[in-house]
C-alpha cells in the first residue's frame, strides 16, 4: 500500500476526496478515478461503521489508501478502522494541543500511543503478517482538523503534537466561526489559513483543505496546502448535481410545450 506520509514528508501534494454514501460502489469509482487518497466519512456520511469494510475493500482492490474521519475521539473509533485496514485516521474539532495528543494517541501502539494490539485482524492479515507491527506507528496517517477560532489561535502548539501528519482546515466551520459564514475569501479566513499553513510548514507537516473545483484546488496548492480534498468528485453532491441539472432541463422542456 502506498505510504501516505512518505508521500508527504517528501513534499508531494495529494489530491483525494471524501465518501459520504456508505456505498462500496462509490468507493470504487472513486477508487478508479485515480486519487491519491480516499476518506470515508463517518461524522457527515450517510454511512457508519458497518460500511467500513466494504469501502475499504473496494479502495484496496486498486491500490489507493482509504482514511476514515471519525465521529469522535474515543479510543476504539480510531482503533476498530485501522484494524480493518485504514491508512490513517481524520479527528474533526481538534481545539487544543491536549485534545490532539489525547486523539493522535489512539493510532499508535505502546509505548508511544494506547492503540490496542492485536494481529489476527485484517490490517495484519489475520495473523499471517504480524511484522507489520514494526512499521505501524510510523505509517498510520494522522490528520486533524483546525475549525475554530480557538484552534487557529493555539495552531502552533497543536502542529508540535507528536503523530500528527497534516493539519486541514475544515472551511465551512471555521468561516462559521469566525464570522463570515462560508466566505473563505474574506480577509480573517485567510489569515487563518496562513496561520495554519505556517505552523504545519514550520512543524515539518501539511495543510490541508476542501477545495470546491479545480481551480481553487490549484490556488491553493499554490499557496502551499499539499492535502487537498476536492469536492466535485464527492459522490453525493455530483450525483444531486447531475439529477438536479437533469430534471431542470426537463421542466424548462415541458413548459417551452405548452
Amino acid at each position: 500500500m502506498i505510504d501516505l506520509s512518505g508521500r508527504l514528508a517528501s513534499g508531494d501534494t495529494l489530491y483525494g476526496t471524501f465518501l459520504g454514501l456508505g456505498s462500496a460502489l462509490a468507493a470504487e469509482a472513486c477508487a478508479l478515478a485515480g486519487f491519491d487518497w480516499l476518506l470515508t466519512d463517518l461524522e457527515h456520511g450517510g454511512g457508519d461503521e458497518s460500511e467500513l469494510l466494504p469501502q475499504q475493500l473496494a479502495a484496496d482492490a486498486h491500490g489507493v489508501p482509504m482514511l476514515v474521519r471519525v465521529e469522535s475521539t474515543h479510543r476504539i473509533r480510531s482503533g476498530h478502522a485501522l484494524d480493518l485496514g485504514a491508512a490513517g485516521i481524520m479527528f474533526p474539532g481538534i481545539e487544543s494541543a491536549e485534545q490532539a495528543t489525547q486523539a493522535t494517541r489512539h493510532l499508535r501502539y505502546p509505548p508511544d500511543g494506547d492503540r490496542g494490539v492485536a494481529t489476527y485482524n485484517r490490517a495484519y492479515g489475520f495473523g499471517l503478517h504480524p511484522e507489520r507491527l514494526l512499521t505501524a506507528n510510523e505509517r498510520v496517517l494522522g490528520i486533524v482538523q483546525i475549525e475554530s477560532r480557538n484552534a487557529v489561535e493555539r495552531v502552533e502548539d497543536i502542529a508540535k503534537v507528536s503523530g500528527i501528519h497534516v493539519l486541514f482546515i475544515g472551511p465551512r466551520d471555521l468561516s462559521h466561526d469566525l464570522g463570515v459564514p462560508g466566505d473563505t475569501s474574506a480577509p480573517v479566513f485567510q489569515d487563518a489559513l496562513r496561520r495554519v499553513r505556517d505552523a504545519a510548514e514550520d512543524a515539518g507537516l501539511a495543510a490541508g483543505i476542501l477545495a470546491p473545483d479545480a481551480d481553487t484546488a490549484r490556488k491553493y496548492a499554490g499557496l502551499g496546502l499539499r492535502f487537498i480534498r476536492l469536492s466535485l468528485a464527492r459522490p453525493t453532491s455530483t450525483v444531486t448535481t447531475a439529477a438536479r441539472a437533469l430534471a431542470d432541463s426537463f421542466r424548462q422542456l415541458s413548459a417551452a410545450t405548452v
